[in-house]
């Protein structure tokens, strides 16, 4: 038989940058007792994303930083909003580029993550934020 659970995690960013969140996500899977299922993370926010990426190796991080400082600058003339500095319109391009949803199987009553990788919640503001992450696990 099917069971579906659903919780709110928050967490407190520093500000721009990638924040790993697997073991959080992953405590609250294993202590809902479905040993395989399909685990949806969603971040509600339009100026932060989600990431799948590699979580032995923190130049990774940096580097994805640094691309998507290039590729999505503070403060280009381009965007005309503006309302809360000149970050807020490239958070919001960043998190249009990446994803705000995912889907993680569930084996074994583990997250199905491959040796290297990590859950990451990806701020795109420069000022420190709290932001909800709200999961959604079904399976047996």
């Amino acid at each position: 038989m099917l069971r579906q659970f659903t919780t709110s995690l928050m967490f407190q960013t520093r500000g721009r940058g990638l924040l790993e969140v697997t073991s959080g996500i992953a405590g609250w899977a294993a202590g809902t007792g479905v040993a395989e299922g399909l685990l949806t993370v969603f971040v509600r926010h339009t100026s932060a994303s989600l990431l799948i990426q590699e979580n032995a190796d923190p130049d990774v991080r940096g580097d994805l930083d640094r691309f998507f400082a290039r590729l999505v600058p503070d403060g280009d003339p381009l965007f005309r909003h503006r309302d809360e500095g000149p970050d807020d319109m490239p958070a919001h391009v960043r998190a249009a580029l990446t994803a705000v949803q995912l889907s993680i199987p569930l084996s074994g009553s583990r997250l199905a993550l491959g040796t290297w990788q990590g859950i990451y919640l990806w701020e795109h503001r420069t000022r420190p934020h709290r932001r909800e992450l709200v999961l959604h696990l079904l399976g047996a």
